[in-house]
């Protein structure tokens, strides 16, 4: 299922990351405490070639890394409102977008929070409880065209932008979690 398209806005449009005219580049991920992960990341000119840059090794990095639904470019060292978000093929994504890149995103409306798990990059040895709206009304601009877009969705996507908008303003699921008792050490299964 994807989600519903609204107003003026055009969901994707058809966007994906092969529109980008650049190959991204695997970039390094920084983990907590590094300074750029507590920083609120500034807007961003969606048309500029850096922006397009970023968004491309974004992609090309969350690609790479095994489990990966989202990556914000806070966590690749870069203070700016910039994320990339793939749910494709997870068990608990219901709604699907397939893989995006969103600059400058906004939520305009959050409703149904549930709790949930959840872990990141760049905290690898916990997860930790969090709750966040399963239903969610996102709205940003494209990389490359600037295109303002409106999405729609719930669920386990819903998560994961609430997740990357959180980077891009600063903040850790840690930051989020009810205390102490609500974050746990990450399992590793061999």
């Amino acid at each position: 299922m994807t989600g519903e398209q609204s107003g003026a806005y055009a969901g994707l449009g058809g966007w994906t990351p092969e529109s980008l005219p650049v190959e991204g580049e695997v970039r390094a991920v920084v983990s907590a405490p590094h300074p750029v992960l507590s920083r609120a990341g500034g807007a961003v000119d969606p048309t500029s070639s850096e922006t397009v840059r970023l968004a491309a090794d974004l992609v090309a990095t969350m690609r790479v890394s095994p489990g990966c639904v989202g990556l914000a470019a806070p966590q690749i060292g870069v203070d700016a409102q910039v994320f990339a978000v793939d749910v494709t093929g997870h068990p608990k994504a219901v709604t699907v977008h397939g893989t995006f890149v969103l600059c400058n995103a906004r939520v305009v409306e959050a409703t149904r929070w549930k709790p949930g798990r959840e872990g990141c990059m760049s905290v690898p040895d916990l997860t930790g409880d969090v709750k966040r709206a399963s239903r969610l009304v996102v709205e940003g601009d494209l990389p490359g065209s600037g295109t303002s877009v409106r999405l729609v969705t719930d669920g386990f996507e819903a998560r994961a932008l609430q997740h990357e908008i959180d980077h891009c303003a600063g903040l850790l699921f840690l930051d989020r979690v009810a205390g102490a008792h609500a974050v746990y050490q990450r399992k590793v299964y061999l």
